[in-house]
């Protein structure tokens, strides 16, 4: 049975267009993680999934996230709300993150995606999210969507622009002994959703777009950076041009198939 068998409806309405597009906001949470030392043995997560929405700064990962979260019934955060200031404030200034900068953020990613499922579990390691902005902690939320029978799991928008930056993701990479923690001892299937399009309409959507530290000049960096996911295990590639509804679609029929 594929892994994503066990919601059908979700499937079914986006079939259907029932799904809509408008932002989830309500999965907001704290960035601090506690740190400890990581187990020293990997341990498996039955049937937990982490699905990454990808691709350059114009691509419309927050929009489908947000949707797509609605569609399968799972916790969205947007990535870029896991930056540290450092990165936020050398983005607003135009210049562009190096591998550096991004390394402590992809990680971040991977131990919140971690996090979010545990909680989901009802599993306690020693490790602590601080509850979203909202009246429902996020424990009680997510513990309530596993006792409705759905399986644990999270989505996150993130650029992940070069496979490397991938691999910290899924989980497969060495990280850095500063940021070691309990939370890395967990495995689980990764997913990406790769939003893919054209340098032309990327900049247009960019230039159309308001309130976000990312400048539209920096785009041409991030394609410059791009290694492309397509050969890649577990990866759904989606046209930028469709509609919501059409990227749903499309994932729809990929991820069934697995």
């Amino acid at each position: 049975m594929s892994s994503f068998g066990d919601n059908p409806d979700a499937f079914e309405k986006i079939r259907n267009g029932q799904s809509h597009d408008s932002q989830n906001r309500g999965q907001e949470a704290a960035d601090n993680l506690v740190k400890s030392r990581p187990q020293p043995v990997t341990k498996g997560v039955s049937g937990a999934k982490f699905i990454v929405v990808m691709g350059v700064s114009g691509a419309g990962k927050s929009t489908l996230g947000a949707a797509l979260s609605k569609a399968l019934h799972l916790p969205f955060r947007d990535g870029d709300d896991l930056h540290p200031s450092s990165n936020v404030e050398k983005m607003s200034r135009g210049e562009p993150l190096n591998d550096a900068d991004r390394q402590p953020w992809l990680e971040t990613i991977r131990k919140t995606a971690t996090a979010h499922i545990l909680e989901q579990l009802g599993a306690i390691y020693g490790e602590h999210i601080e509850p979203p902005k909202t009246g429902e902690t996020l424990a009680e939320y997510e513990q309530t969507m596993v006792s409705r029978g759905r399986t644990p799991g999270i989505i996150i928008a993130c650029s992940a622009l070069r496979k490397k930056y991938r691999d910290v993701l899924r989980g497969d990479a060495s990280i850095s002994s500063a940021s070691a923690s309990r939370l890395d001892a967990f495995s689980f299937p990764t997913y990406f959703v790769y939003l893919k399009g054209d340098r032309d309409v990327l900049v247009d959507r960019m230039q159309n777009r308001n309130g976000h530290f990312m400048k539209a000049e920096m785009l041409e960096s991030q394609l410059n950076t791009l290694e492309s996911p397509e050969g890649e295990p577990g990866v759904v590639i989606v046209p930028v041009h469709l509609s919501t509804e059409g990227q749903l679609q499309k994932i729809a029929e990929v991820l069934q198939s697995w």
